[in-house]
């Protein structure tokens, strides 16, 4: 099924073309004006600078000449390489271009019939979920020696790519917007795929052949499966971007990596190399210009050992100029960072090889505190409270309390207004001191604490409605980020998790343009949970916080319940956020909304719970005699109607299940039983048990409990935590 398309700005392509057609008149787009604001919004235009159609240019202009490739590329003047650099992954693979030009054959040029031509094109972008269609005209800036000023093909008659850089100009803002980027943000731009990033270790790799081996082999393996890797040389601090070294590479300089092989050494190179392989990569540079002059850079002595059909027969071939070939012992030595841009498999036939993808939108929210608002304890003392008579709280109660929650809610929400409209004010005034700069490196470990008035104006003006806590060391707030859960059922199952923010990219003209840094922490949670986490537990794995516009994990997880919490990196911060979950088997993510059990249907015959009891079932022993075969064993654990039941151990005499499970009961003194069972073939056995009652506000209790009943041997090891408060848990 195809993907739905949003119209950027509401424009809708073929819609204005037949308007165009009707009237005999070329585009002009009111959106995205011929004019200096649609250029740069801090420097001032080149001098001479004017605004043409192809055919201004050229007397035959085309979309295409000889189809598209990744020798269509120039950069121009503007300092965008990163996107140049996504734009020459994307041309190398039909079924990634065709998806960002749409009716490509449609959109071309037709010399027989110039009365079709209307002087618009449209362009798709994969933007936080969805794809969205650009429209554009063909006017485009020339210099004053009468080329394109900014993006360009080697050959005059072609447009595609000025004409795509348009198109990704007017989405982001204008031209300007797009100098000083991440190669990753494009590819996901310009794929729909999880860009993945890569910090290379040059010194693990230079000293240990069989991992740079390993890194090999897994690159291989992505770009054999329509991954799109880039890659970069990081400036050191000081250091100027784009300064060229000896070698002749350019630092800070994306460049894309089109292909790798594996050679058995020849006859002939056994003068130049001493090892039986030889692992090569090649490398695309966007500014049409082959800068490598190391080993197997053009001219150099290797090739004079090569054939023209040596080095066919080997896939040694140069397809595009600005390509060269370098050994990848040299591209561990010098490149720093790389992005490798997955592609999710969306068939309904997909192989395990494939990901496959789950996405849920959110936000970051903010809620102001509302005043006498109930809390959990005055829940509690209403409920004990006795009415004064059976008759008035059964018959008159409920509409009294249907007039009182209609006056409530008004109040709340004036409060609510009245609050948001105050701190607007407040933050107005503000100044918002940066604490990164750009390039989108990770934060440091430690928040850096606010002064003034931010920080105390957040403790004491919000409350758990608020969706938009920090990251984890501001521990009073950050479960009240927003909460995803997911179930992982294999054995180390590797996932690969990435959080996207809304692009701000467009708000450079108005000076806040900068992305929020972000990040997501993974808790391992019981395995019956169905609400939102209260209070901290195991902490399962976290990503780095970057102000990058993505953030992304790949780990692997034992099979268990978890839930995500995206948070940006200081609490009070908002916006729309992405949330992509991708593996190897069907994983379902939903978000957590609810803090306390939904009522019961039959609520006005059964109690509503009172207490709420975390069970941490650790691990069993003595299940089974020295020299005696240990049996396959699971576990149950019960509270009133409510079990969880764990994995099957096989023949384990100390299984350490590691199971946790968490009850809302209606009577504070329910027992909790544990019940171990050995898995046969016809029939399960039981083992032995344990029962024990909790105290009425606990945490953190360890207990060991002998097993009664059944073969009763061994023990188990359990942890409880307890609370009459429904929301401590």
């Amino acid at each position: 099924m195809p993907e739905k398309v949003c119209k950027f700005q509401g424009q809708c392509y073929h819609k204005l073309k037949r308007a165009c057609l009707r009237r005999g008149t070329l585009f002009k787009d009111p959106s995205f004006p011929s004019s200096t604001e649609s250029l740069f919004y801090k420097r001032a235009p080149p001098p001479g600078l004017t605004w043409k159609r192809p055919r201004e240019l050229c007397k035959d202009p085309r979309l295409f000449v000889d189809g598209i490739s990744t020798r269509d590329l120039h950069q121009g003047s503007l300092g965008n390489c990163w996107m140049v650099a996504a734009t020459s992954c994307l041309a190398s693979e039909p079924s990634l271009w065709k998806k960002v030009i749409p009716d490509h054959a449609e959109q071309e040029w037709n010399p027989k019939r110039p009365d079709l031509y209307a002087g618009i094109f449209h362009f798709c972008f994969w933007r936080l979920g969805q794809w969205t269609d650009v429209v554009v005209d063909d006017r485009l800036p020339v210099g004053e020696d009468g080329t394109l000023l900014f993006c360009r093909s080697a050959t005059p008659r072609e447009f595609w790519s000025a004409l795509l850089e348009k198109a990704y100009a007017k989405l982001n803002g204008c031209y300007e917007a797009l100098e000083g980027g991440n190669t990753a943000e494009a590819l996901v731009d310009f794929t729909g795929g999880v860009s993945e990033p890569l910090i290379l270790d040059q010194e693990e790799l230079m000293q240990h052949a069989d991992k740079r081996k390993m890194l090999f082999q897994t690159l291989a393996y992505a770009h054999n499966h329509k991954s799109l890797i880039t890659c970069s040389i990081r400036p050191a601090e000081g250091e100027q971007v784009e300064s060229v070294l000896d070698c002749g590479l350019i630092k800070g300089h994306a460049y894309g990596v089109t292909a790798f092989r594996k050679l058995r050494t020849s006859e002939n190179l056994h003068i130049m190399c001493d090892t039986p392989h030889i692992f090569m990569v090649r490398m695309r540079n966007p500014w049409g210009t082959t800068d490598w002059t190391g080993a197997w850079s053009i001219g150099s002595p290797q090739w004079q050992h090569l054939g023209n059909k040596d080095k066919e027969k080997m896939g040694l071939i140069v397809r595009d100029v600005g390509e060269f070939w370098m050994e990848f012992e040299d591209f561990c030595s010098y490149f720093t960072d790389m992005v490798v841009c997955r592609l999710p498999e969306n068939s309904l036939l997909w192989s395990q090889a494939h990901w496959r993808e789950v996405r849920c939108m959110g936000a970051w929210t903010y809620k102001p505190v509302i005043p006498h608002t109930r809390s959990c304890s005055d829940h509690l003392n209403i409920k004990a409270q006795k009415p004064s008579t059976g008759l008035q709280w059964s018959k008159q109660m409920p509409a009294q309390r249907r007039e009182q929650s209609k006056q409530q809610l008004s109040e709340i929400q004036k409060e609510e207004h009245f609050q948001e409209e105050k701190w607007k004010k407040i933050e107005n005034q503000e100044v918002k001191a940066s604490t990164l700069r750009r390039g989108h490196r990770p934060l440091k470990a430690e928040c850096k604490k606010k002064t003034g008035v931010g920080e105390g104006r957040w403790e004491r003006q919000t409350d758990k409605r608020s969706r938009c806590g920090g990251c984890i060391n501001h521990r009073d707030t950050f479960l009240h980020n927003p909460q995803f859960m997911f179930e992982v059922g294999g054995e180390g199952d590797e996932v690969l998790i990435s959080l996207q923010q809304e692009d701000r990219r467009m708000k450079r003209k108005e000076g806040r343009g900068e992305n929020l840094p972000i990040g997501f922490e993974i808790l391992r949670v019981e395995a019956n949970r169905v609400l939102r986490v209260q209070c901290l537990c195991e902490q399962a794995a976290s990503s780095v916080y970057m102000d990058s516009r993505s953030v992304t994990l790949r780990v692997s997880l034992g099979p268990g319940r978890y839930v995500v919490l995206p948070t940006t990196f200081q609490p009070g911060d908002t916006g729309q956020f992405l949330l992509r979950f991708f593996s190897h088997s069907h994983v379902c993510l939903r978000e957590l909304k609810e803090e306390l059990p939904a009522p019961s249907l039959w609520q006005c015959c059964i109690p509503e719970p009172s207490a709420v009891t975390t069970v941490h079932l650790l691990k069993a022993s003595g299940l089974s005699k020295p020299k005696q075969t240990a049996p396959d064993v699971y576990a149950i654990i019960r509270c009133e109607e409510d079990s969880v039941k764990t994995q099957i151990f096989t023949k384990d005499g100390s299984p350490e299940f590691n199971t946790k499970a968490i009850f809302y009961s209606r009577n504070p003194k329910s027992k909790i039983f544990i019940e171990l069972w050995r898995k046969g073939l016809l029939w399960d056995s039981f083992m032995g048990g344990a029962q024990f009652q909790t105290g009425r506000n606990e945490r953190g209790r360890n207990r060991v409990i002998d097993l009664q009943g059944g073969q009763s041997q061994g023990c188990v090891v359990v942890e409880t935590s307890s609370s009459q408060c429904l929301t401590d848990l």
